[in-house]
C-alpha cells in the first residue's frame, strides 16, 4: 500500500507542477523540440519495408532502422529534463528564472552528450531483445537532471543514474514506462491528424513531431525530474528542493 501510494503521490504532484510551470515548460519545448523535430521527421522518412533482408548485413541494418525510429522519440527528452530540472530548482530569485537566465546556466555539452549517447544506448538495447532496451530506459533516464543538478560528468551521470534507480526499479518504471507508452500514442496521433491535414510530406512530419514532444515531453521530464530529487533524498538525506513560486508549490519530502 505505502508503494502504491508513494506512486499515486508522483503522479499528483507532477499533476500540481506540470499546472503551475506550464508556460515555462511549454516554452521551453518550444524552442527544444521545434529543430529536434526535424529530426525526428526525417528519421519517419526511412522506409524500413523497402530493405532487403536476405542477408544478414540487411537484416541487422533493418533492425537498426526500427530500433533507430523507436529510440527517436526520446531523443531530445534527456537534454530537456536537464533543462527542466535548472528551471524548477534554480536557488536563485523565487520567480521562475527567464529563458536568457537559463541559457546561461544549463550545462548544453554535457547534456547533449548524454542525450546521443542515451539514445545510442537503447538503439542497442533494443536490438539485444525489449528487455535491455527497458533496462537502459529506466535505470538511465535520471542522467540529464543528475548532470545539471549535481555537476557531474557525462559517465559519471549514468553511474549516479543507476545507483540511484537501483532498489527502486519498479517504482521508476510505474512512473516512466506509462507516461513514455501514452506519450507515444499522443505523438503518433498528432503526426497522423498532421498527414491528414498538410499531406504525407516532410513538412507533416515536421509539424505532427513537433507538436507532438511540446505537448508530451513536459510532462515526462517533470516525472523525470520529481524521481530524480525523491531518489536523491532517499540515497542521501538531502536534496535540491524545488523553486518556490508564487502559488507556494514545495518539494515534499521523499517517501
Amino acid at each position: 500500500m505505502n508503494r502504491v501510494r508513494r506512486l499515486l503521490g508522483v503522479y499528483a504532484r507532477l499533476g500540481r507542477i506540470y499546472r503551475h510551470w506550464a508556460p515555462t515548460l511549454l516554452g521551453l519545448a518550444t524552442l527544444v523540440f521545434i529543430p529536434l523535430g526535424f529530426v525526428d521527421a526525417l528519421l519517419e522518412q526511412v522506409d524500413t519495408s523497402s530493405l532487403n533482408v536476405t542477408s544478414g548485413f540487411e537484416a541487422f541494418a533493418f533492425l537498426g532502422a526500427l530500433a533507430a525510429i523507436t529510440a527517436s522519440s526520446l531523443f531530445g527528452e534527456v537534454f530537456f529534463s536537464g533543462a527542466i530540472a535548472a528551471s524548477l530548482t534554480h536557488p536563485e530569485d523565487l520567480e521562475r528564472p527567464g529563458f536568457l537566465h537559463l541559457a546561461r546556466h544549463i550545462s548544453y555539452g554535457k547534456l547533449i552528450a548524454v542525450d546521443l549517447l542515451f539514445v545510442l544506448m537503447l538503439i542497442f538495447g533494443f536490438l539485444a531483445l525489449v528487455v535491455p532496451g527497458i533496462l537502459v530506459f529506466v535505470y538511465l533516464s535520471l542522467a540529464g537532471p543528475v548532470v545539471e543538478l549535481e555537476k557531474r560528468g557525462v559517465w559519471d551521470g549514468f553511474g549516479r543514474s543507476f545507483r540511484l534507480v537501483r532498489g527502486h526499479f519498479w517504482m521508476v518504471a510505474a512512473v516512466l514506462v506509462p507516461i513514455e507508452i501514452v506519450g507515444d500514442a499522443i505523438n503518433e496521433s498528432l503526426v497522423g491528424l498532421a498527414h491528414h491535414l498538410l499531406g504525407h510530406g516532410l513538412l507533416a512530419a515536421w509539424v505532427g513531431e513537433s507538436v507532438g514532444n511540446i505537448v508530451t515531453a513536459p510532462v515526462a521530464s517533470v516525472a523525470i525530474v520529481l524521481l530524480t530529487l525523491d531518489l536523491i533524498r532517499h540515497h542521501d538525506g538531502e536534496a535540491p528542493r524545488l523553486k518556490r513560486r508564487p502559488e507556494a508549490i514545495s518539494s515534499p519530502g521523499a517517501a
